[in-house]
């Protein structure tokens, strides 16, 4: 396979301020799902900022390569990038009850990116969306799109928002925690939406995520972060079976077990994240802010 996504070196700072990101590489092959994994804080959602050039405007790529089937990202003038972006990728936000306009209609919101971007018709535009929120089972797509955000469940807007991630058929989504804000019961079924949509269209898809159990069910291989540093990288049945990073083993075992309710929690060991942040404090030596 070849990469459709590949992350060289790249580091993000605060603005004449710390890294963000350290030197992170990953690759993402065409049709592969891939496991961003770690810590609230630890740069997941940074790095999916970063591919789709939507970082802070206190942070700033001060290293390294972002390449999208081959093209360099950052080596584009910012309308070429923006442009190569939006024909290329997509986002499944995290919180499906903010990503959407409440003062726009469903339709509209779909189609929109298929008629600026794409230049399809709208007739074209309105006929794929119908498509699509079949294919994520909303019943009476029709006049679903007619609907505001308000008047749908967060589960309905999650779906609608997966339609629309797939919509202009893009190389590469990526997923930013998309099940966090649902309750139990609609997270396995986007989960097995978004499992099933990638599996049809082979898009590649960045899953970031905190739960190594959704990670376990969906993703082929995984990349473990702490700090902004990528500190082991699997395929996600070496992993479970044989974490190689002491801190990748620690958050294994402190992964909640539905099989064993009454085994306490635990929390990563301190001396484990004292090496860790050793570790990265060493990787930090020498670099400066240019």
């Amino acid at each position: 396979m070849s990469a459709f996504l590949e992350i060289d070196n790249l580091s993000v700072a605060l603005k004449n301020g710390p890294r963000l990101l350290r030197s992170v590489s990953l690759r993402v092959e065409r049709g592969e799902v891939r496991g961003l994994v770690g810590e609230s804080g630890a740069g997941k959602s940074m790095i999916g900022k970063a591919v789709l050039g939507i970082l802070p405007r206190a942070a700033e790529v001060v290293e390294g390569r972002i390449l999208l089937a081959g093209v360099d990202l950052l080596s584009l003038p910012p309308a070429r990038r923006r442009h190569r972006i939006g024909q290329t990728t997509a986002l499944i936000p995290q919180d499906p009850l903010t990503a959407l306009n409440p003062s726009h209609r469903i339709g509209p919101q779909i189609t929109d990116r298929l008629v600026d971007i794409l230049g399809w018709t709208r007739a074209r535009a309105e006929a794929r969306a119908r498509e699509l929120l079949a294919e994520v089972h909303i019943p009476e797509p029709a006049r679903v799109m007619r609907n505001y955000p308000h008047e749908l469940s967060g589960g309905m807007r999650q779906r609608i928002l997966i339609a629309s991630a797939f919509a202009a058929e893009p190389g590469l989504i990526i997923a930013d925690e998309p099940t966090t804000a649902l309750d139990v019961t609609v997270q396995k079924q986007i989960l097995k939406i978004i499992a099933g949509m990638q599996a049809r269209h082979g898009t590649a898809l960045l899953f970031v995520t905190h739960d190594l159990g959704v990670v376990s069910k969906i993703c082929q291989n995984l990349s473990v972060l702490y700090a902004g540093k990528i500190l082991e990288d699997a395929p996600v049945g070496d992993f479970f079976r044989a974490p190689q990073h002491a801190y990748s083993a620690a958050l294994l075992a402190a992964t909640p077990k539905y099989t064993d309710p009454e085994r306490s929690l635990m929390p990563v060991p301190t001396a484990v994240l004292a090496a860790v942040q050793a570790e990265i404090a060493a990787a930090d030596r020498g670099w400066r802010h240019v």
